[in-house]
């Protein structure tokens, strides 16, 4: 994964779940929406990454040596 990616990913994240803090205080429910929005940004994070790491081994493994 870039570098641009994974450092979009890390600060979406981190505001969601700041933003997840600041609405428990008004709504649970709220809350709970923005929570489960933030563990789902989070692993399609993870299944980004994996998916470029398995392209890479594909490549890598489909190329020709001499």
């Amino acid at each position: 994964m870039s570098k641009g990616l994974s450092l979009w990913f890390a600060f979406s994240s981190i505001i969601l779940l700041a933003v997840t803090a600041i609405t428990i205080s008004y709504s649970g429910w709220l809350a709970a929406l923005l929570f489960i929005l933030s563990m789902g940004n989070i692993g399609w994070g993870f299944v980004i990454r994996a998916k470029k790491e398995r392209q890479e081994v594909r490549s890598t493994a489909s190329e020709p040596t001499s």
